[in-house]
């Protein structure tokens, strides 16, 4: 299995590496995602460690209002020397604040150009941001990566999905209030979908409330296969190859 969204590193756990170690004994891989400058690097590091770690590095919204310009050159010069699998986690947040957004669109829209110049997808961060996030993906042209932790509506689901976008699905699937979610599950094809665990977040049930790993992927396999009536082996197959194929790995 693949976690293409994971924050296991010093910053967010502890025990980050004991939890790298143990998924590496169970086949588990892990697509890492940065929040700035300094955790891109500590990812970075951690994939030339472990071969089950790969390295998506960024400037997300939640560290948006320390970001400066220079931290787009020292982004691009990782980009340049280090073999990174996507460019994430970006995006757009306006759930917490809108005061910055005309800043955090900026930084958005040229890491969405970093991410072309180089032909890397995007892992992309969306709340109560989704129009803003589609339209600005659609103008930029950009035609590969995923939409993390979605939780937007089948229509919308769709549209990504004919930008080349697939939809990451994580913890909340098994939480019994999530109709939406169920929804886009049901009703979107296997092959745009990527499992995700937004670890030391979201934890899946029975874990909910816990501390989040992708060692709890399992759970979320399960609930997929159930809701989609077919197997768990079926589903396991066919995200890992769908994280293969657009991440390259």
């Amino acid at each position: 299995m693949i976690d293409t969204h994971c924050h296991v590193y010093e910053e967010e756990m502890s025990n980050y590496e004991e939890i790298i170690e143990e998924c590496s004994k169970k086949d588990i891989s892990m697509i890492i995602n940065a929040v700035d400058i300094k955790s891109s690097e500590t990812i970075i590091d951690l994939s030339k460690k472990y071969k089950n770690v790969y390295a998506a590095i960024g400037l997300n919204y939640d560290t948006i209002d320390s970001v400066v310009e220079n931290d787009l050159i020292k982004l691009e010069e990782l980009i340049k020397k280090e073999k990174i699998s996507a460019i994430g986690e970006i995006g757009l947040d306006y759930y917490w604040t809108k005061e910055n957004k005309d800043k955090q669109i900026k930084f958005f829209m040229a890491q969405l150009d970093l991410a072309k110049k180089y032909d890397l997808p995007v892992i992309v961060h969306a709340r109560d941001s989704i129009q803003d996030v589609y339209d600005i993906i659609k103008e930029n042209g950009i035609n590969r990566g995923s939409m993390h932790c979605y939780s937007g509506s089948l229509e919308m689901a769709k549209e990504f999905i004919k930008l080349g976008f697939k939809i990451g699905v994580d913890g909340p699937i098994t939480y019994k209030n999530n109709k939406k979610g169920l929804e886009v599950v049901k009703n979107v094809d296997l092959k745009d979908i990527l499992l995700e665990t937004d670890s030391p977040y979201l934890s899946p049930e029975p874990n909910r409330g816990k501390q989040n790993s992708p060692l709890n992927l399992e759970y979320i396999v399960k609930r997929i296969a159930e809701i989609k009536e077919i197997s768990e082996e079926e589903v396991i197959k066919t995200t890992t190859n769908n994280a293969k194929e657009l991440f390259k790995i």
